[in-house]
């Protein structure tokens, strides 16, 4: 998928594509041009991922070939064991979670699940989780408070599901609920933005002791297309309510709603998994020693402190 400000980029890469072709052949000589292209195409990265726009960002966010938590579970878990079900009324495919090892420690991984097809994304509900999705969440949240395994939370999420049958069964309770237990867990709980977080449905599974978002993520109360529609009944400012809104990673960073940005490859997640997952497992793995090292009642006072703190200001 081609976005529109990567233009320049995808020019270039197809000339490089084809120098290899060329340079792979008898008698190919292009390897002075070729090292002069991925040194242009290195400025052009830096040039242009370094003054994304808040509209930019979002659509990275939203890129369908960044990682997923299917794709972490592969590229930085072990020994996963998928537990379903709320025990209340049936089990959403939104939210996924069970038993993980990262590294040398046991964890509960709890995440939002989007598909990459069509088919994949219906089944999974686009990652817009029911009730029983975040009910499922807490079940497994008490499980690991019973073991003593440190959570593992990755948000990508346009919203919880708006739909009439999940209304019914009680989605704002639901998540109400998630975040009264959420900041009383007596375990400790690291959360980590990867692509969308939107709304209540993000912060269902996301009140935790650290937070931390990857660099081209976005984290908001809502989508910029939703705050257009009300502000200004125009679905096409939406880029100038993502620049309100004040979604990426670094305004949340200076506003003290997370506490660091994960770096992404140069061009995005979506163009390196594998480094991504290394600076992902980097991070997890230095915070949840960190917090391991910290008593559980010392953990809770400052959990509840630092949501206490967001949204005051100074006059």
């Amino acid at each position: 998928m081609e976005l529109d400000f990567e233009k320049p980029l995808v020019d270039l890469e197809a000339r490089l594509v084809e120098l290899k072709r060329l340079n792979d052949k008898p008698g190919g000589h292009f390897r002075t041009e070729i090292a002069q292209l991925e040194r242009e195409m290195g400025t052009l990265f830096r040039q242009i991922y370094g003054k994304l726009t808040p509209w930019q960002t979002v659509q990275v966010a939203r890129h369908p070939e960044r990682p997923l938590i299917r794709d972490y579970i592969k590229g930085l878990f072990t020994d996963f064991v998928e537990l379903h079900g709320d025990r209340l009324f049936g089990d959403d495919n939104g939210i996924i979670g069970g038993f993980a090892t990262l590294g040398s420690i046991r964890v509960m991984l709890i995440g939002h699940q989007k598909g990459k097809s069509v088919e994949e994304n219906i089944k999974s509900n686009f990652g817009m989780a029911n009730p029983e999705g975040y009910r499922k969440a807490m079940r497994l949240m008490h499980l690991a408070e019973k073991y003593g395994l440190p959570v593992v939370s990755l948000i990508d999420t346009p919203g919880a599901y708006p739909g009439l049958d999940a209304e019914a069964r009680g989605q704002a309770e639901a998540i109400a609920r998630n975040l009264t237990e959420m900041a009383t867990l007596q375990t400790p709980v690291l959360v980590i933005v990867t692509g969308e977080g939107g709304s209540g449905g993000a912060i269902g599974i996301g009140v935790g002791d650290v937070v931390l978002m990857l660099a081209h993520s976005v984290y908001s109360v809502i989508s910029p297309e939703g705050c257009a529609s009300i502000l200004w009944r125009d679905g096409s400012k939406a880029p100038d309510a993502a620049a309100a809104l004040k979604i990426t990673a670094q305004s949340l960073l200076e506003l003290g709603v997370i506490d660091e940005i994960i770096p992404e490859p140069p061009g995005g997640a979506h163009r390196d998994h594998a480094l991504t997952m290394k600076n992902v497992k980097e991070a997890v793995l230095r915070h949840l020693h960190e917090l391991q090292k910290t008593s559980i009642h010392r953990l809770v006072d400052r959990r509840y402190d630092k949501y206490a703190r967001i949204g005051r200001y100074r006059t």
